[in-house]
């Protein structure tokens, strides 16, 4: 059993609200993180007909007979549980950690969660495996420099820090292999193809088809393979929906389908009154990297070091091991964007949370120059930032200019 990130602060919001919600695409290991924290719970799978009938033929008599301790797997099945959950735990709204409901689909699900139950659930979401997780590694200590506010001393801290110092890291494994948990843990590439082969094809039978059973499976299908090979770009509709013979608005709500299913994260764009040339337009890719690589052929080591996109694929792999690690971390009020002007100046992502506002960059290469990140440089004078950063294949920190370092991508899963 693989040790999450995400564990500690699951237990922390289950002690502090009734209800813990764990969301995220299927396959990640929600039930498995689940079934850990109440390992002799009433498990629920509610995509069970037994199972819902069980729950749902009386009610008013399964909450009585089980007032806390419940595991509601897949609660996305079953909408109705959301309401019965809020009339059962305000009857006795100071007591805590009574249940934990999973979901894959954020469309209804987490309208539910949010309306239904607000005040009453703590949330989180369950990503696919970080790679200090497939390593057995705790969560690296660079994600506490978040509790507290960016400023120059964390460039000082990284500096001097002799653990942050890396050789070489081969990344081509790591986007290959992905992160869902049955392929990533095994070293075997043909069970990885038959697992993401068959992964792919139960998500569209099952989550997609039953909600929206009608769809357009064909262009949906091309729509998928499509995004896989624009990953961490500029996301244009239009260009999108002529490439695959379809409609803006057909696009759009495929789109919004994939993000839905936790397939696709969506970076708005950065806007800013400061700088006028500000492209609106976000930025998407695919969270897993492995999943990516899958959808386009991608299938050995051999096809990635000729692949003509591999810094975009890096980028967004970079991008995702970023994200997970400081939803872990216990950082708050995260939000995630990107910066492009119509002159092509960018910057790959922006954090901005309770410790400031910090502009990463990402590179596939081992060394960058100044001159590379005039755009950084002219956003954190323009906005008065104490810093900004650079991931790349560097074997160790290195001060870029006054305000920008470039760090190891090692730095993330690096432990002490």
């Amino acid at each position: 059993m693989v040790n999450r990130v995400m564990q500690r602060k699951a237990e922390r919001l289950l002690d502090r609200f009734p209800v813990l919600a764990i969301l995220g695409a299927r396959q990640v290991g929600k039930t498995t993180l689940a079934r850990g924290l109440g390992p002799e719970w009433l498990y629920i799978d509610l995509e069970n007909p037994a199972d819902q009938a069980r729950v749902m033929d009386s009610p008013e008599l399964f909450f009585a007979d089980h007032p806390e301790k419940v595991i509601f797997d897949e609660a996305q099945a079953c909408p109705s549980i959301f309401n019965m959950l809020r009339g059962v735990i305000d009857q006795d709204r100071g007591s805590k950690g009574r249940y934990i409901l999973t979901g894959s689909s954020s469309f209804e699900l987490l309208s539910n969660v949010s309306e239904t139950l607000a005040g009453r659930v703590g949330l989180i979401e369950l990503h696919p495996l970080m790679r200090s997780e497939r390593l057995g590694r705790p969560l690296s200590p660079f994600f506490e420099l978040f509790q507290q506010p960016v400023s120059s001393e964390w460039m000082d801290r990284l500096l001097s820090d002799p653990s942050a110092c890396q050789g070489s890291f081969e990344s081509r494994e790591s986007m290959l292999a992905g992160g869902y948990p049955e392929p990533a843990l095994q070293d075997d590439s043909e069970y990885r193809l038959d697992w993401f082969e068959n992964y792919f094809r139960t998500y569209i039978e099952r989550d997609v088809l039953r909600q929206f059973p009608r769809l357009d499976l064909l262009r949906y299908r091309r729509v998928v393979r499509m995004l896989s090979h624009v990953s961490h770009t500029v996301i244009n509709r239009s260009e999108i929906a002529r490439s695959v013979e379809s409609s803006e608005a057909a696009v759009r709500d495929y789109l919004e389908l994939i993000e839905g299913t936790y397939f696709w994260r969506s970076l708005p764009a950065f806007l800013t009154p400061k700088i006028k040339t500000t492209l609106k337009l976000p930025k998407g890719h695919f969270r897993d990297a492995g999943l990516c690589c899958y959808l386009q052929n991608l299938n050995d080591v051999a096809q990635l070091e000729t692949y003509p996109r591999l810094g975009h694929l890096f980028e967004s792999f970079v991008v995702e091991e970023l994200i997970r690690g400081l939803e872990a971390s216990g950082a708050r009020q995260l939000r995630y964007s990107h910066f492009r002007t119509k002159a092509g100046g960018e910057i790959d992502l922006i954090v901005e949370g309770s410790f400031g506002c910090l502009p990463i960059e990402v590179k596939y290469g081992t060394l960058v120059n100044a001159r590379e990140l005039r755009s950084m440089a002219q956003f954190i004078e323009l906005h008065n930032i104490p810093l900004g950063m650079v991931f790349n294949h560097a074997s160790r920190p290195r001060r870029v200019t006054e305000s920008i370092i470039e760090l190891p991508v090692s730095l993330l899963w690096k432990s002490d």
